[in-house]
């Protein structure tokens, strides 16, 4: 039996050798899938990055926080960061000790600066009014603070973390105001940090910001840590032959300026990279079933069980995710040419649209279907709207077995904090 597309996942054996719809009929549609081997790669290569032994990855928490691929994380050298209390809670259970947590928060309440303080082994603030709060919160103790270098990337004007259109940061004319609240309350200036945006696939944004935050950090004394945040873009149109972000080449670049500077300036502290996309976004995929196809006016609508509710990038930043198809046993692929079809959920909104125009193979009722690279920022974003419960989390090992890693949320759950 062939499927109408299935090459990708079959060129990198993500299902080791079990067929989609097995996973499904095992644990509903639908269905996020995880693959360890992928995420032990992506692991290896970040760690790998650079040749310093200084260099500390700390994986985005934010991007997918399920604590079983958190301990596979671990196990590979990383270190974790986090930026709210379930988060640290997450890092916790998957085994993170606090000396292995960064703290990276966005205007929040004194009480968690206080808690972040005592379970992480440094907080990073990101206005002075936060930097007074901790000091409040924590007199005495080791800060981080974020700094605007004023270069954003991204993929979204939604996920460009820095620059004059952003929430993040202080801005460097403010450094004389850092020192005079340090000095207010007796606490040490340890770190500095920075994220330029999220997705980025050409290097150049990424390394003038660098060299932006040592430029800064040169003006410092007694600093242990500097953090250039992540962003680290993977293809996404894995059929239109997209390109790798050139991790190799962008090592060599990080490895010369940060080794550079750290002689230059006798730095003999940490340097951090914070990816999470690209550690967990190719190992995950989300399945669901095509319920019914049907067209309104010129437009072929498949319709599907995967709502925003459940993925909700497209919605949010018109993000593009790559369909794969698979039909049920028995059943041979179309030969027909590929048409343009719009890919729907079973949300009750006009944008519940993961698709709105793409060239595929004609798609039936009754095919399951796969949007790839799914790994990150979709479950830990998604929702009960609608009163749809989220789906299971799956996790195919190395040898082939399964390993469900979430279960399915229920109907009944969605009344469990009703008083």
């Amino acid at each position: 039996m062939a499927d109408p597309r299935s090459a990708y996942t079959q060129s990198v054996d993500f299902y080791a050798g079990l067929r989609p719809e097995e996973l499904l009929c095992a644990y509903g549609s639908p269905l996020y899938v995880y693959n360890e081997a992928m995420l032990r790669l992506r692991c290896r290569e970040m760690r790998d990055f650079i040749p310093l032994h200084r260099l500390k990855v700390c994986y985005s928490a934010k991007a997918n926080a399920n604590p079983h691929l958190l301990e596979i994380i671990r196990s590979e050298g990383l270190w974790v960061d986090a930026m709210s209390p379930g988060e640290l809670l997450m890092n916790r259970r998957a085994g993170f000790s606090r000396e292995e947590i960064f703290y990276v928060c966005n205007n929040v309440h004194s009480e968690e600066l206080a808690l972040a303080a005592a379970q992480s082994r440094i907080v990073s603030v990101d206005s002075l009014s936060q930097l007074e709060d901790f000091g409040l919160a924590a007199p005495g103790a080791e800060v981080m603070t974020r700094l605007n270098p004023g270069i954003g990337a991204g993929h979204h004007r939604k996920v460009i973390t820095a620059g004059k259109e952003t929430k993040f940061g202080i801005n460097p004319e403010d450094i004389p105001q850092i020192h005079e609240i340090c000095a207010r309350h007796g606490l040490k200036l340890a770190g500095l940090n920075q994220h330029v945006g999220s997705l980025f696939m050409q290097p150049e944004a990424f390394l003038r910001a660098a060299r932006r935050l040592l430029e800064l950090a040169g003006g410092f004394s007694g600093l242990k840590y500097l953090d250039f945040g992540g962003g680290f873009g993977i293809p996404y149109r894995k059929y239109a032959g997209e390109a790798r972000l050139d991790i190799a080449s962008l090592g060599r670049a990080c490895a010369d300026l940060f080794g550079g500077w750290a002689v230059k300036n006798a730095y003999s502290g940490l340097f951090i990279l914070e990816p999470g996309r690209y550690i967990a976004a190719e190992a995950g995929l989300l399945l669901g079933t095509v319920t019914a196809v049907k067209n309104n006016g010129p437009t072929r609508y498949v319709c599907t069980d995967m709502g925003f509710n459940i993925l909700p990038r497209p919605m949010l930043y018109g993000a593009f995710h790559d369909v794969e198809i698979y039909r049920p046993a028995g059943e041979s692929a179309s030969g027909a040419a590929e048409l343009p079809q719009a890919i729907v959920g079973n949300i009750c909104e006009s944008g519940d649209i993961l698709h709105r125009d793409y060239p595929l193979p004609p798609i039936d009722k009754g095919d399951v279907l796969a949007l790839l690279d799914a790994g990150a920022y979709c479950y830990s974003m998604a929702s009960s709207y609608n009163q749809r419960p989220r789906p299971a989390e799956a996790l195919i090992r190395p040898d082939g077995s399964v390993r469900l890693i979430r279960r399915r949320e229920s109907v009944e759950n969605l009344l469990d904090l009703i008083p």
